[in-house]
């Protein structure tokens, strides 16, 4: 008697920002039923121990500059331990589906024929706001909020920044503290005052949390002196009174 071959299957997790009680009630549910657990650098060991105990454990983290473990060999490994029938787990720091890299793992277990999901978590930019008690967005103020990124894929033009330096616009920059200087130059340039104000939260939700306001013409400065390291977000508000206030400061040199 032959029995059929058990199917696998690959859940794309978010793990939040770092503190263990931000996972989801889904998240926590796909670590305790996981056979497989591929987790990254960012991942609290604390969100580790919620995990099945009896799950094959891979440590599959990246650094810039120090890359054992490339994309397309982790999308092997998923695809791998998937068509052995187990439950494979890929846990991510925050939202698998924000700058997680989610696109290559989902095609690649596809186009395997392996069934995959993507368990949403808590993004590191909702965790700081949340952190600091600053809304993302601010009625009166800013109707429009973009989540983006410093760094981009290598060998690619950077993002147009031009676009964000309007009023009544919130942003967050992900991974953006190697390049703030970048980031601040492109802003001013598009035309968004150095006044903007700024809030830098680095190592959202964990023992290490900290927290620098700024303004957008101080920005590079401030990271520097301070010495703020990565993961951290940037919040750059380009409020609708602030461009208010400048264009009536304008009106008054003019007369």
């Amino acid at each position: 008697m032959t029995h059929p071959q058990k199917t696998g299957h690959v859940a794309l997790v978010g793990a939040g920002p770092g503190a263990r009680d931000l996972l989801t009630l889904r998240a926590l549910n796909r670590l305790q039923n996981a056979d497989v657990l591929l987790y990254d650098r960012l991942v609290d060991p604390e969100i580790m121990e919620l995990a099945n105990p009896r799950a094959e454990r891979i440590y599959v983290g990246k650094e810039v500059g120090r890359c054992k473990w490339p994309q397309g060999r982790i999308d092997r490994l998923i695809v791998a331990k998937a068509k052995l029938g187990l439950r494979v787990v890929r846990l991510k720091s925050g939202d698998p589906s924000i700058f997680g890299r989610a696109c290559e793992e989902i095609a690649a277990a596809k186009a395997a024929g392996i069934a995959v999901e993507i368990v949403p978590g808590i993004t590191a930019a909702s965790a700081a706001a949340a952190a600091i008690g600053v809304p993302l967005t601010e009625r009166g103020e800013t109707d429009t909020f973009a989540l983006t990124t410093g760094t981009c894929k290598p060998g690619d033009a950077r993002p147009d920044r031009a676009r964000l330096a309007h009023p009544g616009t919130s942003m967050a920059f992900y991974m953006a503290v190697e390049r703030a200087a970048q980031v601040q130059a492109d802003l001013l340039g598009a035309g968004a005052p150095g006044a903007c104000p700024v809030e830098i939260v680095a190592a959202v939700s964990t023992p290490r949390e900290r927290h620098v306001s700024t303004t957008l013409g101080a920005l590079a400065d401030t990271i520097a002196r301070e010495e703020i390291c990565n993961p951290a977000i940037l919040f750059i508000r380009y409020p609708k009174s602030l461009a208010r206030q400048m264009a009536a400061d304008g009106a008054e040199i003019a007369a």
